[in-house]
């Protein structure tokens, strides 16, 4: 193990150092893509999971509104999200929101949301689903939207939480514009408490009108995770491979050693050439020198 003495130099220990410290903290990311990846399969499993079974209760899920005006419930745990649920109520066709630039099959409308009013006063949003936008407008041309039914209406629909990074709200000719779902900030606007989430229209008696597409449910991207998991282990790996190879070249000699040796073997061979020269040289002088003439 003598040739492997130089990995104890201040250069190969700091090389080594850094390779450490890249393998970790690949392993790292590696392991909060692996959460990511968990995180999102989970949930996948519980939209496939809750599409089987039938739905229950709103306040099963959702914690009711004890507030006053303009407030909201607790919010609900992620674990909520996706969940069916059923509810009755009447629906306030005067405090209708529309949420603008949403896309459903790469068309750009906007989703329909109306307040559910309960018995105790208080009401849930529900997403009736997505409309285009007025024709011959811009994406952003207010479209005609149906009248909700009027009378009891029982509605079975996905959890669906809050949305962050709200936007600002406005009112336009009596309803209420937004582009994100921040259910606290759409509180505000409403004269009653209202949960805190709201639901995404599946079924509804009486039926919904045709003209609402329903939105779709997505599921999360959790395979792009996995891929990163393996690429960044896989990384740490190369990392420390990379660095054993380097240290192997070292101990038995590389290309750049190799060339010096050649190097060395050429300048000996080229001085015992010179000096080899000198000889011969110096001998054929000797040979062609003639005889000393003797003295009187």
């Amino acid at each position: 193990m003598a040739v492997y003495r130089f990995l104890l130099t201040p250069r190969w220990l700091g090389i080594l150092a850094l390779t450490l410290a890249a393998a970790v903290v690949m392993v790292l990311l590696g392991n909060w893509q692996l959460s990511r990846y968990q995180e999102r399969a989970a949930i996948n499993e519980r939209i496939d999971t809750t599409a089987k079974v039938p739905p229950v209760p709103v306040g099963q899920v959702l914690p009711a509104p004890a507030g006053t005006a303009g407030t909201t419930g607790q919010a609900p745990p992620a674990e909520a999200a996706w969940t069916r649920v059923t509810i009755t109520g009447r629906y306030d066709d005067t405090n209708v929101i529309l949420i603008r630039s949403r896309t459903v099959e790469s068309k750009v409308g906007f989703e329909v949301l109306t307040p559910l009013l309960l018995a105790d006063g208080s009401a849930v949003l529900v997403d009736r689903g997505w409309i285009p936008p007025a024709s011959g407008g811009s994406a952003l041309a207010r479209p005609e939207v149906p009248a909700a039914p009027s009378g009891e209406v029982t509605v079975v629909g996905r959890v669906h939480l809050s949305e962050s990074k709200p936007d600002a709200v406005v009112r336009r000719d009596g309803r209420i514009e937004t582009r994100r779902v921040a259910v606290p900030v759409l509180a505000r606007e409403l004269p009653y408490p209202i949960y805190h989430g709201y639901l995404l229209l599946d079924e509804q008696t009486p039926a919904a009108d045709p003209v609402f597409s329903a939105i779709p449910i997505r599921h999360e991207n959790d395979w792009q995770n996995g891929g990163y998991v393996v690429q960044w282990w896989l990384f740490a790996v190369l990392a420390l491979v990379g660095f054993g190879w380097a240290a192997r070249r070292e101990a038995h000699g590389g290309p750049g050693n190799n060339g010096g040796d050649r190097d060395r073997a050429g300048q000996d061979r080229l001085g015992q050439d010179r000096l080899g020269g000198q000889d011969r040289l110096s001998g054929q002088d000797r040979l062609g020198e003639p005889a000393p003439t003797p003295r009187p």
